[in-house]
C-alpha cells in the first residue's frame, strides 16, 4: 500500500510541476518584468536609507511572493521562503505611535494566512521536490501546511518528500496533519498504519486503521491489515472481542463476519509450522520399524501412480496436467527414498527418544486440536455470512478453500496408509476425499460467477481435474457433512 501512495503522490506533484513550466515558459515577457522587480528589490535592500522603511520590504515580500507563486524557479527558487522573512521584516518595523503593529504590520500578518502565501510555498515545494531536493521541499511544503491548517495536500506531498528521506517520524507528523484535517483518501491511513508498525507503534497503527475503517467500512484492506497486526503483536483475544461486538451490533454486516472469518482461519494457521516440526520429531521417534515399513509401502504406491501416469501419457501425450502430475509424484518418490534413509539411519536413535517422542505427540495432537476448533470458527462464521449475502464474493470464495484443504487434509491421511491399511479401509476413504473435493466446487462457480478472478478460476480448474482423476479411477464420491 505503501508503495503505491508514493507514486500516486509524485505523479500529482509531476503534473503539477510540468504545468508550472509550460504556464512560464510561454509568457516571456512577464518573465522580464518579475526580473526587473527583483533587481530592484535586491538593489534597494541594500540601501541603508530605503532597508530601514518598512514598505521597501513590503515591496519586497509583494515581489517574491510573485516570482514563487509564478512557479519560475529560474528567477529565483527560494523566492517563498524570502517573501515569507520580507513580511516578517515589515511586522517588526512597522509600528504605531503605542508600539502596536501599524497599517503595513497589519497587512503583513494577513499576508502570512493568504491563500496566496499559500500558494507560493506549494509551488516553491514541488519545484524542490521534482528537483530531489527533499529536505528543501518538505520545509517549504510543511511551511505552506502551517499558512493553511485545515489544509490537505500540503501535509500529504510533505508525507511523500519524507518517505523518499526515510524520514519516517516527518512523514508520520505530516499524515496525521492530513487525516486532523479532514483527509478522506483511506489509503494513506493505511499508509500511516504502516509507517507505524515499521516503527513498533502498534497502539498508534491499530488507531488509525480504526479510524479508517470508521471512513470506509467495507475496506478489505484496511481490516486485514488490522488483522495481520494483531496476529502479529499477540493481541488475538483483543481483536476477537471487538470484532465480535461488532457482529452483535450489526449482525447483518457480511464483511464482519467475513472477517471474523478470516481472525479465526489465522489462528489456526499459526499452528502449522509447529506441527510440521512436531510431526517431523514424532517421526524420528516413534516406531522406526513400522515406519520403514510403511516407508516402503508408500515408495512402492508412488512406482505404481508412476507406471499409471506414464501409461496415460503415451495415450494422451499432450496432456500438460498428467505431465505436471506425474513431475509432482516422481518429486515425491525422490522424497520418500530420501526419508527412508532417514529412517533407517535413525532406528537405533528411535530407541532411545521414545519418552520424548511421547511429549511430542502429546503437543502434536493438542495443536491439532486448537486447529480443528479454530477452522470450525471459520466456517462457523462462513455460514453465517452466507446466510445473510449468499452473493458475496469473499464468503463464497472462503468457503470452497475451507473445504477444499479439509479435503487435502483427509486424502494426506489416506495418501500415509499403507497397501494393507488401504486395501482395508482406502477406497471407501477415497471416495469420501472425493465427496469433499466435490462439496467445494459450487463455491468456486458461485465466487467466479460473482467475480471472474484469476485466483478463482485456477481453484476451480484444479479441483475440476481432481474430480475427474476420481472419476477415471472410478471412485464414487460420497458427500457428507
Amino acid at each position: 500500500m505503501k508503495q503505491v501512495f508514493v507514486i500516486l503522490v509524485a505523479c500529482c506533484l509531476a503534473v503539477g510541476a510540468r504545468a508550472q513550466q509550460g504556464a512560464s515558459a510561454a509568457d516571456a515577457a512577464a518573465t522580464d518584468a518579475i526580473k526587473k522587480e527583483k533587481e530592484k528589490s535586491d538593489k534597494d535592500i541594500t540601501d541603508a536609507k530605503a532597508s530601514a522603511k518598512a514598505s521597501t520590504w513590503m515591496d519586497r515580500a509583494k515581489t517574491y511572493q510573485g516570482i514563487a507563486s509564478s512557479g519560475n524557479v529560474k528567477i529565483d527558487s527560494a523566492a517563498a521562503t524570502t517573501a515569507y522573512e520580507a513580511y516578517k521584516k515589515v511586522i517588526e518595523l512597522d509600528k504605531d505611535k503605542k508600539g502596536g503593529p501599524g497599517k503595513l504590520a497589519k497587512e503583513a500578518e494577513e499576508a502570512l494566512k493568504s491563500p496566496g502565501l499559500y500558494s507560493a510555498f506549494m509551488q516553491q515545494g514541488v519545484a524542490k521536490f521534482q528537483a530531489k531536493s527533499y529536505a528543501d521541499a518538505i520545509k517549504s511544503l510543511s511551511m505552506a501546511g502551517d499558512i493553511n491548517p485545515k489544509d490537505t495536500l500540503a501535509p500529504l506531498y510533505s508525507a511523500i518528500a519524507a518517505q523518499q528521506v526515510k524520514d519516517n517520524a516527518t512523514a508520520k507528523v505530516q499524515l496525521e496533519k492530513y487525516i486532523a484535517g479532514g483527509g478522506k483518501d483511506v489509503a494513506i491511513y493505511g499508509s500511516l498504519a504502516m509507517l507505524y508498525r515499521g516503527d513498533n507503534e502498534v497502539d498508534k497503527a491499530l488507531a488509525t486503521l480504526d479510524k479508517g475503517i470508521a471512513l470506509a467500512p467495507a475496506n478489505k484492506d484496511l481490516a486485514n491489515e488490522k488483522i495481520n497486526i494483531m496476529l502479529s503483536s499477540n493481541r488475538m483475544d483483543e481483536a476477537i472481542s471487538g470484532m465480535k461486538q461488532m457482529v452483535e451490533k450489526d449482525p447483518n454486516n457480511v464483511q464482519n463476519l467475513v472477517n471474523l472469518s478470516i481472525v479465526y482461519n489465522n489462528i489456526a494457521h499459526k499452528g502449522d509450522e509447529e506441527v510440521r516440526k512436531l510431526e517431523g520429531d514424532t517421526k524420528k521417534g516413534g516406531n522406526t520399524a513400522k515406519q520403514l515399513a510403511d516407508s516402503k509401502s508408500i515408495i512402492d504406491a508412488y512406482n505404481s501412480e508412476i507406471a499409471r501416469l506414464s501409461a496415460s501419457i503415451k495415450k494422451t501425450p499432450k496432456n500438460a496436467e498428467l505431465k505436471r502430475q506425474l513431475a509432482d509424484v516422481q518429486k515425491r518418490l525422490t522424497e520418500q527414498k530420501g526419508e527412508m534413509a532417514t529412517l533407517e539411519a535413525a532406528a537405533k536413535e528411535a530407541a532411545a527418544n521414545a519418552s520424548v517422542a511421547a511429549a511430542n505427540e502429546k503437543k502434536l495432537a493438542d495443536i491439532k486440536q486448537m486447529q480443528t476448533e479454530n477452522y470450525n470458527l471459520e466456517k462457523q462464521y462462513l455460514d453465517k455470512a452466507l446466510a445473510v449475502d449468499p452473493n458475496n464474493f469473499d464468503a463464497n470464495f472462503n468457503m470452497a478453500v475451507w473445504i477444499f484443504n479439509r479435503a487435502v487434509e483427509m486424502k494426506r491421511a489416506v495418501d500415509k496408509m499403507d497397501m494393507t491399511e488401504y486395501n482395508k479401509n482406502g477406497k471407501e476413504l477415497d471416495g469420501k476425499v472425493c465427496g469433499k473435493f466435490k462439496q467445494s466446487l459450487p463455491y468456486f462457480q458461485k465466487a467466479k460467477s460473482i467475480k471472474d478472478e484469476a485466483e478463482v478460476t485456477e481453484n476451480l480448474t484444479n479441483t475440476e481435474n481432481i474430480l475427474k482423476q476420481y472419476e477415471e479411477k472410478k471412485i464414487v464420491c460420497i458427500e457428507s457433512k
